[in-house]
């Protein structure tokens, strides 16, 4: 990343390159869902409470400390190219946008450039003085934003990697998803066996395989061994897949909660509306969001006692 502050012209610019495609991270800056997941520094989180991401619209979001104090700031977007470049300018203000003007306004210009599979951002940030600017970096702009773009970075390169390998297309399907307490790789050689099945997909992936998301807990060498993912084809094509939930992970594994129906729908919106529908009256384990993996996901048991999952996940081209 090159952060330069240039006093001159009272301006702030800085370019990163990301380790994903122009869509994703276009997406990660435009939509308040992906922005809550990166935007604040940590262990400061970012609530949004509207946005309105159009030529006129607005975000309106919060920053929130882990002690729950709350900071609101409104961005009016001036500007915008899809897949390109876009502006806004940002304020202080309270919870229901008033800007608060004895804090500087900072005029954004993103510009986004794809080379292959990754992504370079560039970001021009403008003030009205030179005063201004200093406040800002007084404030600990750099520190924050450098560890936002941090958040960033580890966001998007786990949900490209895993994106690319665990889907090919959106075709729908239906499969089975069971969960085990540190058993899954037993008793899926098991079933292989029985069955005369073969690995799919991912096959018998481990947790250790993969970069967790860096809010989680550090994990013990026994539970860097247990499967994250696994993906059997048995008789008639139908799909077995299965995770360990052990209990060292906080997991709580009853009769009952081991075992859903995973529907993967061939688009995002058929996934809300199913959602919507199935999970009306029932009980919701996971309600319906972007997940660090690069699915749009959801657990829940309907108004029946069936355990339910939606996974869309959009293809990789």
């Amino acid at each position: 990343m090159n952060f330069v502050v240039d006093k001159e012209n009272n301006t702030i610019k800085v370019e990163r390159e990301f380790d994903a495609p122009l869509d994703m991270v276009w997406a990660a800056w435009t939509e308040s869902d992906l922005l809550d997941q990166w935007w604040a520094p940590k262990p400061w989180q970012t609530r949004t409470k509207t946005m309105d991401f159009r030529e006129g619209g607005h975000w309106l979001y919060a920053m929130v400390g882990p002690e729950g104090e709350e900071h609101w700031c409104k961005a009016d977007y001036k500007s915008i190219k899809p897949l390109n470049s876009f502006s806004a300018l940002d304020a202080f203000c309270d919870e229901n946008g008033n800007v608060d003007n004895s804090h500087p306004r900072s005029l954004w210009k993103n510009r986004f450039t794809k080379t292959d599979d990754t992504t370079t951002v560039n970001i021009t940030i403008s003030y009205d003085k030179l005063s201004d600017l200093e406040k800002i970096i007084e404030m600990g702009f750099k520190e924050g934003f450098t560890a936002g773009l941090e958040n960033l970075d580890h966001y998007l390169s786990t949900q490209f990697r895993l994106r690319k390998e665990n889907k090919i297309n959106n075709k729908p399907r239906v499969t089975s998803y069971l969960n085990f307490p540190g058993k899954t790789e037993e008793a899926f050689l098991f079933y292989k066996e029985v069955f005369n099945g073969e690995f799919t997909g991912v096959g018998l992936r481990r947790f250790g395989d993969i970069e967790m998301p860096a809010d989680m807990p550090p994990m013990s060498n026994e539970d860097k061994k247990l499967i994250i993912h696994a993906e059997l084809t048995i008789m008639g094509g139908h799909v077995l897949m299965a995770t360990d939930s052990p209990e060292s992970m906080g997991f709580k594994m009853i009769h009952g909660n081991n075992m859903h129906i995973n529907v993967e729908p061939e688009s995002r919106e058929e996934t809300e509306r199913l959602f919507k529908a199935l999970s009306e009256g029932g009980k919701i384990e996971m309600p319906l969001a972007d997940m660090f993996w690069g699915a749009y996901f959801a657990a829940f048991r309907d108004k029946y006692g069936i355990n339910w999952m939606l996974h869309y996940q959009k293809a990789e081209s």
